[in-house]
């Protein structure tokens, strides 16, 4: 396990990878980009499907759980906010890829 030429090979691959991919992982422009595509595909499927959207949230504090019960009980507000989502979303990536 790990000796000889092999396994010196193997640990440079992995110290080679993980020297390419911890940046990417890291770097605070794919966070804010991965966190703007979260945003946006909540919104979507707020917009596509409100019911199952807001008791897939229904998970937490009990005041948590009566807001997103109440939200599925309301299919048209809980699609309003999906929108704003949306458009938050879009928004932001798109300001903060200008700011990069």
């Amino acid at each position: 396990m790990g000796h000889g030429v092999a396994g010196r090979q193997q640990q440079c691959s992995y110290v080679s990878l993980n020297a390419q991919v911890m940046p990417m992982l890291l770097t605070q422009k794919r966070w804010k980009h991965f966190a703007a595509m979260a945003l946006i595909g909540d919104g979507v499927m707020a917009v596509v499907h409100p019911r199952a959207d807001a008791l897939a949230w229904e998970r937490g504090p009990k005041i948590w759980q009566k807001l997103m019960r109440n939200l599925s009980d309301h299919p048209t507000l809980t699609r309003a906010i999906g929108a704003a989502q949306i458009i938050g979303g879009v928004y932001w990536a798109l300001h903060h890829e200008r700011e990069d």
